[in-house]
């Protein structure tokens, strides 16, 4: 279920968004593992004993999660002429919407005074709804790119 035009990939291919996303994306993806392992190994007393270090493992997770919807947002605006939830994107900016409340819930956790375990499964559940949502871009990245291999074979791009 290809989402772009032909129309829609020549701006896809030339805008600078989807540069920044791609530089962006896999530094995220670091974060990520360096969080979902800070918080594992502290979870299991190895190595990381100072709460402090989970809390900053999804702090910076969180940022740039933030980042990249934030980019994504100029992405879709050039692309498709909507901010957010155009219908070609709606299915991930709601994925991206529930990862970025279960990140920013960690910190009104902590905030409310949670205790320190239940903060640590909540940041695996914000790191969870993370995989779900990269995941989904990464389903749409494949079949855009069959799609667009396609289109070309086919001489409409």
């Amino acid at each position: 279920m290809p989402r772009y035009t032909p129309e829609q990939l020549v701006k896809r291919n030339a805008s600078i968004w989807t540069d920044i996303q791609i530089i962006l994306a896999p530094i995220q993806f670091l974060l990520f593992v360096a969080g979902v392992t800070t918080t594992a190994l502290y979870a299991n007393g190895l190595f990381v004993t100072n709460f402090y270090w989970v809390s900053i493992a999804i702090l910076f997770k969180t940022i740039f999660f933030a980042l990249l919807f934030i980019t994504g947002m100029f992405f879709e605006k050039e692309v498709f002429d909507k901010w957010v939830y155009s219908k070609e994107f709606v299915w991930e900016d709601i994925g991206s919407t529930v990862a970025a409340v279960f990140h920013l819930l960690y910190f009104i956790m902590v905030f409310l005074g949670y205790p320190e375990h239940v903060l640590v499964w909540e940041a695996f559940l914000a790191y969870f709804t993370y995989v779900i949502n990269a995941l989904q871009y990464l389903t749409r990245i494949i079949l855009e790119k069959l799609n667009e291999r396609k289109l070309r074979i086919e001489g409409q791009i």
